[in-house]
């Protein structure tokens, strides 16, 4: 199992677009999605979960990728 950090995300994102964003290269375990505490917003980073080679594969391909929208 590794554990990826996930930065510079906006401000809107939610824990299912990140799912949906990496489960295309495995099993997504988990996602913790910091957020402000008064607000509820995204942070702009978070942690997610998958299997080593799943993980390194997601990282490959979405290494400096821009999400829309």
């Amino acid at each position: 199992m590794k554990k990826l950090f996930v930065g510079n995300l906006p401000s809107d994102t939610t824990e299912e677009s990140v799912r949906g964003m990496f489960s295309a290269y495995g099993t997504v375990r988990s996602v913790d999605l910091a957020r402000d505490i008064f607000t509820g917003n995204c942070k702009g980073f978070c942690f997610i979960e998958m299997e080593g080679h799943e993980a390194r594969a997601a990282q490959a391909a979405l290494d400096g990728h821009v999400q829309d929208g």
